[in-house]
């Protein structure tokens, strides 16, 4: 499949697929590897690529009658700008509505993704404009799939005192915890929508601390299938669980209500540290 690479002037790089909008790779200058692809995952038209930072819209999840996640995942994308600036790499994408989208969804959008890596930082912005005659609402998400050395040693900074949604217990609850430890006994099967996310989320493991902030998205999805979920995902290895935690920038609790003509803007900013 078509992709792009964004390299920055001092290292830092991204590989970008056009299938989905899909981007696949991200090392910060002189990092490794932030986050997790499986080497299951099939690039095949039609199918969504597991892992990376997947884009859903316009529907979360199965929050709808649309398929899981919505359609843009995916779709082919197509290239608007890739360039290379003094100290940053950029890349912008583009999906627009087609006979294959009203199919599904009856309205006019464009959806406009940009990726610019610099240093140590990863900024991920989703556009989405208003093309048709009258309002739509949607939920999206960034979908980001993080990687982990050691899941049992991790630990997600910043939850203490928001209110979350279980999507496995279909329950909701506060999150007393200042520190989410997605790799303690009984806590291996992890689906949770915080609502309200007005400050930076910080993934912490030995010798690396991850700084994760948002503007437009209101909500994160923090999600690990844990060892039996995982097992039944075809485009996973039986142990992928371990190796990764998918800590998302959505839209879900409220979702947006876009009147014709107008544009909404979510991002999503990585910074290792």
């Amino acid at each position: 499949m078509s992709r792009l690479e964004l390299t920055s002037p001092d290292g830092a790089c991204a590989s970008v697929s056009l299938h989905g909008g899909h981007i696949l790779s991200w090392r910060p200058a002189g990092a490794e590897e932030q986050f997790y692809l499986s080497p299951r995952s099939e690039f095949t038209p039609g199918k969504a690529i597991r892992g990376g930072v997947p884009v859903c819209f316009p529907q979360f999840a199965e929050r709808g009658p649309l398929p899981k996640h919505g359609f843009a995942r995916t779709l082919a994308w197509e290239l608007v700008s890739q360039e290379q600036g003094a100290d940053d790499a950029l890349a912008v994408l583009r999906l627009r509505d087609g006979e294959q989208t009203r199919r599904l969804w009856p309205h006019g959008f464009e959806l406009e993704l940009s990726v610019r890596v610099a240093g140590r930082s990863l900024d991920v912005e989703l556009a989405c404009e208003n093309r048709g005659g009258e309002a739509f609402s949607f939920t999206a998400a960034l979908h980001t799939y993080l990687r982990i050395a050691d899941l049992d040693a991790t630990s997600l900074e910043g939850l203490n005192g928001l209110r979350y949604f279980d999507s496995i217990l279909q329950r909701e609850a506060t999150e007393r915890m200042s520190l989410l430890l997605p790799g303690e006994k009984g806590v291996l099967d992890l689906d949770r929508i915080y609502f309200g996310v007005d400050r930076e989320l910080v993934l912490a493991e030995e010798g690396r601390r991850l700084a994760i902030t948002q503007q437009g998205f209101e909500d994160a999805v923090v999600w690990n299938p844990g060892p039996e979920r995982c097992a039944k995902l075809a485009d996973m290895p039986a142990d992928g669980w371990r190796q990764m935690l998918c800590v998302e920038a959505a839209v879900v609790g409220h979702p947006v209500e876009l009147p014709a003509g107008e544009t909404w803007v979510g991002r999503q900013s990585l910074t290792l540290r």
